[in-house]
């Protein structure tokens, strides 16, 4: 039987499990580098990683789907779905700088029931259960009391590999810089909305990221009290992978200023070749196993 709390377990062993490869490779020789694209990389610290997150979870729940970063679409004859990333933050990883982790999360007919991020340098365990709350190394968290947007800490993302969109983005950074104490860049959305969820940030948004960058950190913020929508304020975050996220009355302003550039509409005029037609319960596009979005 499928219970949160078992679907739990399993994401946090399984990203665990994923964080001690990840950890023994960081730093070595011999990763075996493979460009996916512009700016997006896989090694072989992403395939042995996500070889070891896939094993533990079908050890477990071998009739279950999955949707992976490197191996894409899994077959399972169950609804439960999980969407995993085996190591968000690859460039960092490579460069040697210490800010990456796993993220494993659970669905069920695009209902999000589980979630993990693993931090393994830190050991730092983020997780959630649906109506159970989030916790950051069993200790429950939340996210932060700030009421609106002036004043706040956020993180944020760049569209690299969305470049015709970076006008709109640069716009919308701009009118947030002006109202926000500071805005960091650290190259792993999964990591971000983690620290969101446990109220270090008070909000985050990006374009055009993958189901696997964000699927845990969705629901951790959502458990945490937070609130998570797309640029239109709607749930196609998980299809298009344009999120707001944060603290109710931060997330609630930083969507209106980041809409003033861009929202759901003119992103996909500005990136057409990143919208494909997607199968609405799991955010999968329909002709590849592979989402659109980028989370190096």
């Amino acid at each position: 039987m499928s219970t949160p709390d078992l679907l739990l377990e399993a994401a946090t062993d399984a990203a665990r499990a994923g964080g001690a490869v990840l950890r023994r490779l960081f730093g070595t020789s011999g990763l075996e580098v493979r460009r996916k694209g512009a700016n997006d990389f896989v090694t072989r610290a992403d395939h042995e990683s996500e070889e070891v997150v896939v094993g533990e979870i079908l050890g477990r729940f071998p009739d279950h789907a999955i949707l992976a970063e490197e191996a894409g679409a899994l077959g399972g004859s169950s609804e439960y779905e999980w969407v995993i990333d085996p190591l968000d933050g690859t460039t960092n990883f490579l460069q040697g700088l210490p800010v990456w982790c796993v993220s494993v999360a659970c669905h069920r007919g695009g209902e999000l029931l589980a979630g993990a991020v693993y931090e393994p340098l830190g050991d730092r365990m983020f997780a959630a259960a649906r109506g159970r709350g989030a916790t950051v190394d069993g200790a429950a968290m939340a996210v932060s009391e700030r009421p609106g947007l002036e004043g706040a800490f956020l993180a944020t993302g760049y569209p690299f590999r969305a470049h015709a969109a970076l006008d709109a983005y640069l716009g919308a950074f701009r009118d947030v810089f002006r109202q926000a104490r500071a805005i960091r860049r650290c190259g792993a959305a999964a990591l971000d909305l983690a620290f969101t969820a446990a109220g270090v940030y008070d909000g985050f948004f990006e374009f055009r990221l993958s189901p696997w960058d964000i699927a845990a950190g969705v629901l951790l913020i959502r458990e945490a009290g937070g609130v998570v929508t797309d640029l239109d304020g709607g749930e196609g975050f998980l299809e298009r992978g344009n999120l707001v996220a944060g603290a109710r009355g931060v997330q609630e302003e930083l969507r209106r200023t980041v809409a003033r550039h861009a929202d759901e509409a003119a992103l996909a005029r500005l990136t057409p070749e990143l919208e494909r037609p997607t199968d609405p319960p799991t955010g999968r596009p329909a002709d590849s196993p592979v989402g659109a979005g980028a989370g190096s």
